[in-house]
Order: structure tokens, then sequence, then C-alpha cells
């Protein structure tokens, strides 16, 4: 049997991890909410989720810094950045760095679910 895909989903607002969350797994998949890129980083079960959906803006570690870390040490997968400050600049820069989808705030169920589904499939934007 496959197993369910696990879509990790990093943002320092409680509300939306819990809003991501449930839209998640409302479509069959198992979501992980962790409140920070650093608390990605320290407490991720071993195996690499099968997408991110991640905040840019975040105290600490942000989303930038948190591809950026996952990158040197060699874990690549899919990643969807969602924030409320969208930047041109931040914008290249991560999607150059091979980001899949890179959402302003709010957006759409239905983008997110986009995104996430093309994210899946091996989609390259």
């Amino acid at each position: 049997m496959a197993k369910t895909p696990v879509i990790a989903i990093v943002d320092d607002d409680e509300g939306v991890r819990a809003s991501l969350a449930s839209l998640v797994r409302s479509i069959g998949y198992e979501a992980q909410a962790y409140e920070s890129g650093a608390d990605f980083l320290q407490h991720a079960p071993g195996d690499d989720p099968a997408c991110m959906i991640a905040d840019v803006q975040m105290p600490v570690v942000t989303g930038d810094e948190l591809q950026a870390r996952l990158i040197a040490a060699g874990r690549r997968f899919p990643i969807i950045f969602m924030t409320a400050f969208p930047s041109e600049i931040v914008r290249q820069r991560v999607m150059a760095a091979g980001a899949h989808c890179y959402l302003g705030k709010p957006s759409s169920g239905d983008e997110i679910i986009r995104c996430l589904e093309e994210a899946l499939a091996g989609h390259v934007p």
C-alpha cells in the first residue's frame, strides 16, 4: 500500500498553520505543522516530507533561509512559499533555488491545492 504523502507546514502564525493543515488533510494528505524554520530543522522526522508549505517572513530562520539550509544539507523536496509581504527579489531568489510556487497571503484554497498537486506530481513550473 502506498504511503500517504506528508506535507510539512512551517508558519509562525498558529491560525495559518491550523487552516493549512486542515486543507491538506481535507484532500487526503498527512499534515505536520511546525511553528518556525528552526522548529522544523530540530524536530522534523528523519524522512523528508513530500512537500513543504512555508511562510517567508518568520523570526530567527526565514523561509528562504530554511530553503538554503535544506539545500546545503542535500535535502531537496518541493517547497511552496506563502507570504503576506511579497517581494520580487525574494520571489526570484527562492524560485531560482528550486521553489515550486510563490504565493501571496491570502491565497485561495484552490490555488494552494493546485500548487500542491503539481508539486507532488513532479511538475516543474
